[in-house]
């Protein structure tokens, strides 16, 4: 645990939190959820808001009682007990969040190939993405003070630059495009309910960053009141700047010029607004954003592995390896920027994710509900909203995408596997102990 002065104040939180979530989310996500959702895609991610509002409920009263860096395999444990279901869906978000890391990387890549006209090579975005893993995590090494400075500047950037390619566009597109987006019936990609509700799954993954706060729980000061400070800060905040951009967005390009520059539609949709100056600021904002978001996930996630590997849960590597929670984190990272584009990446993501955090609603409803003195009504509406755009996703991509499906279904299974012999292997060294 870090010394009293060189834990994170609530700004370095909220901007550790904000980090992360303004990074692929927003600018990877648009097209792709324009592609499901059609012309409600600015809907989609409001949507996306109130559910891991709800969501963020149950990680809010648990770090109040319980601060600790791994929050969240602290807060599966404690309901499940040390063991598979711990162990399965602590490793769910573990996995979740280096996905994420992925898409941060992939993303970087594609905006920063975008001036050469080669932001779709299929050899250029992946190296680049490997390359910036790397740094980041090179990055991470110097400590916590670095990463908090880095995380309040950028996060401060992106704020103001999003911010105001936001309202810069409405005032461009006319301010009725804050009401009449959804009027636009130019497109072929709305797919109706079922269609809105898979890409608010994916919107989803444009604010699961929160859990960076609550997984670095113990690196913050006063925790008790400022993880769910945090938390709640950096939802609103970012809820509001992604409606206001995806509007932006929607008041500039016809759904189908969206999704077909899914990969990089914030800088497609710059363009006719404000020209090359504008097309030029989005794609540093978003170098900026996907790199400090990087920075700040890998600071997170390798501590939820520490944490991980602790509890007996994840392997580690030998002792001659220094800093292997880094070297693990960042070795996922680059295989998965390697052979994965964005959409695979980020639908793996969302499953993984979501499969958790009903886990999580579960097991404070039936095991911690008196020990964190949560109202198990709010926790219930929280799973069933993620069961049902969980389940309308996973509908689509079984009708459209199976390969994907499969791949995640895959990469859980496995995960589940890993788990039971690790028990197996566990209850066999205590009988000969």
């Amino acid at each position: 645990m870090a010394s009293d002065d060189d834990k994170l104040s609530l700004a370095g939180s909220v901007s550790l939190g904000t980090g992360v979530m303004i990074g692929a989310g927003i600018f990877a996500l648009v097209g792709q959820v324009s592609e499901l959702a059609g012309t409600l895609m600015p809907l989609a991610f409001l949507a996306g808001a109130v559910v891991v509002g709800f969501s963020a409920y149950s990680y809010v009263k648990y770090s109040d009682t319980n601060p600790s860096s791994g929050g969240i395999a602290m807060l599966l444990k404690a309901a499940y007990g040390p063991g598979i279901i711990a162990g399965t869906f602590s490793l769910f978000m573990y996995v979740s969040m280096v996905v994420a890391q992925s898409l941060l990387a992939r993303t970087f890549g594609t905006y920063s190939l975008r001036p050469f006209g080669l932001e779709e090579s299929t050899l250029l975005v992946p190296m680049l993405g490997v390359v910036i893993i790397v740094v980041a995590a090179l990055v991470n090494l110097v400590g916590t003070e670095w990463v908090e400075r880095s995380a309040t500047v950028t996060a401060g950037l992106k704020i103001v630059g999003i911010a105001t390619l936001a309202i810069g566009g409405i005032i461009a597109a006319g301010p009725s495009s804050m009401f009449d987006f959804a009027s636009n019936k130019s497109g072929s990609s709305d797919q109706g309910i079922l269609g809105f509700l898979a890409g608010t799954t994916l919107c989803i993954l444009a604010y699961k960053g929160f859990t960076t706060i609550t997984n670095q729980g113990g690196d913050i000061a006063n925790p008790k009141k400022n993880v769910g400070r945090s938390i709640m800060i950096s939802i609103l905040l970012c809820a509001v700047l992604y409606l206001l951009l995806t509007v932006s967005v929607a008041g500039s390009l016809s759904v189908d010029e969206i999704v077909k520059a899914r990969d990089y539609a914030l800088a497609a949709a710059a363009e006719p607004l404000f020209g090359s100056w504008g097309v030029g600021l989005t794609i540093a904002l978003a170098m900026v954003a996907t790199f400090s978001g990087l920075l700040a996930s890998i600071y997170s996630v390798s501590r939820l592995y520490d944490m991980l590997r602790d509890m007996g849960q994840a392997p580690g590597l030998p002792t001659r390896v220094h800093h292997q929670s880094l070297v693990i984190t960042a070795g996922l990272a680059i295989v998965l920027a390697a052979f994965l584009d964005l959409s695979q990446i980020a639908s793996m993501g969302a499953i993984l994710y979501l499969a958790m955090d009903i886990a999580i609603h579960w097991g404070v409803i039936r095991h911690l509900r008196t020990d964190i003195n949560a109202n198990i009504v709010v926790p219930a509406i929280a799973i069933g909203l993620d069961a049902i755009v969980l389940g309308a996703f996973t509908t689509i991509k079984a009708r459209d995408d199976i390969l994907t499906l499969a791949i995640s279904l895959g990469v859980a299974a496995l995960i589940a596997i890993s788990q039971v012999i690790v028990a197996s292997r566990t209850s066999v060294a205590d009988q000969d102990a």
